[in-house]
Parts: C-alpha cells; sequence; structure tokens
C-alpha cells in the first residue's frame, strides 16, 4: 500500500517523466538549452509561465467549433467565456472593433483573410520575400502565389538616397496605380524600420483597394506604444501572437468593419479551420492580459532600445546593417561587409557552437540561395524578456563579433560559450 501510494504521488506531480520519459527527456533538455542560450531570432521569445499553464490545461480536452453563444458542441460554457475574455482584451490592447482569435497561426490568419476579402485569381500587392516580406505574401508555392496574382512593390534601392533599403512609397504607389490590386498589404518579417501605415491607407484608397497589415513582427510594439498602429488606416490587420506580442504561437485577426468582420468570421470557420484551439485561446487570453499591464510598455520600449544598441555595436565592428540600422526589434546583418566570404549558413552554425542562437537570412539582392544566404536576421525581444538591457546588449555583439571573426574556430567558440553560460545565469528566464 505505500509503495501505491508513493507511486501515485510521483505520477501526480511528475505526470509526464513518469508516463513517458522519452519525450520528457527531450522537454528537458530544450528547457535547459532554452536557459543556457542567447535567443536572439527575431520570430521567437520566451512567454510567461502563466500563458504556459493556459496552453497546457484541461481547455485542450475540448471541441468548441463555431463561435461564443453560436457553438456546434455542448458544453462550451468555459470555452465562450475564455474565447470572449480574449476578445475583449484584444479589443482594448490593440484599439478595434471586432476581434477574430481562432487562426491557429500567422499564415493562417493570412489565408482567411485572402479568402474573405478577395477571390482567386485577383490581383494584390506586396513586398517580395526576398526583400523582407513574407511567405504568405505571395510565395509561388504558397497559397496566396497559387490561388492569387502577387504584383511587388520595390525597396528603395537608390545608394544616394536616405531612404536606401527602405520601403520606396513612391514607387509603391506606381506599382499600385498600374495593377489595381484588390488588396494591398505592408507589414513584413524582416523589415527593420517604421511602417508609414497612412501612407498606404492613402494609396489603397487612391485605387480602390484594401489595406491588410500583417503586424505579425511587431504586434507587441504597437500594442507597447513603441511603433505605430496600424488602425485606422488599416481595413483589416492580422498578427501572430507570439514573436513581440510574448503569447503563444497562434495568430489572430482584427477590423473596425462590421461587414469585414462577418466575411471573416465565416473564412475562420468554416472556411479555413474546423474546432478552434481552446486551450491556445486561453494562453492568448493571458497574453493580452499581461501586455495590457503598464510594465508592458516599458518592455516594448526597451526592445527598441536593445535592438539599437546591439546594432550599434555590430555597426561600430564592421558589420553592414541593411537600410543602416533599425527601428524596431530586430535587423538585418550583410555579413559580405566584414567578410566576403562570410554566408549566414555559416554563421548561424558557428554562433551556436558558441551557445548563440540565429537564423541566417537572406538580404536584399542577395546573390546567395536562401539555404545559403549573405546575411543573418537578429531580434532583441527575447533577451528582452530575460531582462537584457544596454549594457548586455553591448556584450552580445562582442560575442557575435568574437564568433565570426574567429571563422568557426572552436576554441573561440568554447570560451564564449562559457561566457554565455555565465550571462545567462544572471537572468533566467521567466518561472
Amino acid at each position: 500500500m505505500a509503495a501505491e501510494a508513493q507511486t501515485l504521488s510521483h505520477e501526480t506531480v511528475h505526470p509526464l517523466q513518469a508516463g513517458d520519459p522519452d519525450v520528457w527527456q527531450i522537454i528537458s533538455a530544450e528547457q535547459q538549452r532554452q536557459e543556457h542560450t542567447l535567443e536572439l531570432i527575431a520570430s521567437e521569445n520566451h512567454t510567461s509561465p502563466a500563458v504556459m499553464e493556459a496552453v497546457g490545461s484541461c481547455l485542450t480536452n475540448k471541441y468548441a467549433e463555431g463561435y461564443p453563444g453560436a457553438r456546434y458542441y455542448g458544453g462550451c460554457q468555459y470555452h465562450d467565456q475564455v474565447e470572449n475574455l480574449a476578445r475583449n482584451r484584444a479589443k482594448q490592447l490593440f484599439g478595434c472593433e471586432y476581434v477574430n482569435v481562432q487562426p491557429h497561426s500567422g499564415a493562417q490568419a493570412n489565408a482567411a483573410v485572402f479568402f474573405a476579402l478577395m477571390q482567386p485569381g485577383d490581383t494584390f500587392a506586396s513586398l517580395v520575400l526576398s526583400d523582407g516580406g513574407h511567405l504568405s505574401h505571395g510565395m509561388k508555392i504558397n497559397f496566396s502565389g497559387k490561388y492569387f496574382k502577387p504584383v511587388h512593390y520595390p525597396l528603395n534601392y537608390d545608394l544616394e538616397s536616405d531612404g536606401y533599403e527602405q520601403i520606396d512609397y513612391d514607387a509603391m504607389r506606381k506599382v499600385c496605380l498600374e495593377a489595381q490590386p484588390k488588396m494591398i498589404l505592408c507589414g513584413y518579417s524582416a523589415y527593420p524600420r517604421i511602417i508609414d501605415f497612412k501612407k498606404f491607407r492613402e494609396v489603397a484608397d487612391e485605387c480602390g483597394a484594401l489595406l491588410m497589415a500583417d503586424i505579425a513582427h511587431i504586434a507587441g510594439l504597437v500594442a507597447g506604444g513603441a511603433h505605430p498602429s496600424p488602425f485606422p488606416h488599416a481595413h483589416v490587420v492580422t498578427t501572430t501572437t507570439h514573436k513581440t506580442l510574448r503569447g503563444p504561437r497562434g495568430g489572430m485577426i482584427m477590423t473596425n468593419d462590421e461587414e469585414i468582420a462577418k466575411k471573416i468570421d465565416r473564412s475562420v470557420f468554416p472556411g479555413m479551420q474546423g474546432g478552434p484551439l481552446m486551450h491556445v485561446i486561453a494562453g492568448k487570453a493571458v497574453c493580452y492580459g499581461e501586455a495590457l499591464k503598464d510594465d508592458f510598455k516599458q518592455y516594448a520600449k526597451q526592445v527598441v532600445a536593445n535592438a539599437q544598441t546591439l546594432a550599434k555595436t555590430l555597426i561600430e565592428s564592421g558589420y553592414r546593417l541593411t537600410s543602416g540600422g533599425t527601428d524596431n526589434h530586430l535587423m538585418l546583418v550583410d555579413l559580405s561587409a566584414k567578410d566576403a566570404d562570410l554566408t549566414g549558413a555559416d554563421a548561424e552554425q558557428w554562433l551556436e557552437a558558441a551557445g548563440i542562437v540565429t537564423n541566417k537570412n537572406g538580404i536584399p539582392n542577395d546573390p546567395r540561395p536562401p539555404k545559403i544566404t549573405s546575411g543573418l536576421r537578429l531580434g532583441a525581444a527575447a533577451l528582452t524578456t530575460r531582462g537584457f538591457k544596454e549594457t548586455e546588449m553591448v556584450q552580445v555583439g562582442e560575442f557575435i563579433d568574437r564568433v565570426l571573426s574567429s571563422k568557426g574556430d572552436a576554441e573561440t567558440a568554447k570560451r564564449v560559450r562559457s561566457d554565455v553560460v555565465d550571462l545567462c545565469k544572471e537572468f533566467p528566464l521567466p518561472h
């Protein structure tokens, strides 16, 4: 009896470890990896324990197809409550009238908007992927490029211009007036500058298009007041709920137009998805609640300050940043300015050996293919969550340069790895 009680107690405290030690071991190893490495991937962050608790809750057990008050299953009263709570918090956070929190991801949110507001074959305008756009903004093998017709507006490639490698709003206007798109997209995955939503709306109105803003990367900065809001300019706004917003992995769609909202709701369900992930929606509600607190504004401000400090440190070390710097959480590093032979693939591998996690990324007009690249994309959101400030970001920039300047030297990586672990211990993950 005593042994049975001990076993039951053990299973209660560590059900995963007792029930599936293989999975538990993998997750434990990943936890250690995150604890002892510097996360610089611009699309990643560290959620709070409260968000993770909600996502791991009993809400995962329930089907709740439909929307609050109009479900296709019984037993959804608490799921209605948590979805309404998430929607209401998101409305307050972003200052909009209608919200759909059911998209499973940002790409599915984008797909829902496309099929809600356009017909297959319709034309839309966006920034090409190689210039910092997203695969769901018109990549040929993605739904957006298969079922719709993308036309692309360019960055500014005038070396004499102050806006070099930034969005060329005059060229964007010209492209849109010529193509007469049904929809114009703005918001990007590797663009380090402020987006002028007002200018985009002016062009959209001029050519009779709808304006869609995909703020997946900058949503937390918008929520925290560190980047201008797409409202009231955009007709519809999509986002992920992770990245700078620091919530669970998922998507969301927002609008101030009631008719657009109705079309989007039908497009999400039953158009694109079946049952919503209610445990993730609960995590979204927690994340929005956290972002409504005053300290999140300071967080968003610090993210930008940290990114700019890291950018300055790298520039002073001889690296070139596309567009010359950053206004938000990310930067795109042109490695060729430091070393013509250095590739993004090599840099990513060498840095990870030193405990610095990044991702290779193409730069505008990159001569190398996407799996090799000439650039690195770096972001400051996750390190800011750990509590890093400007002093630590200078250290991070110096770590990066030590590793890359060594050309992958194993001993250098080992020494930097030790320094990284020491720094991580000073700034533990949220617990």
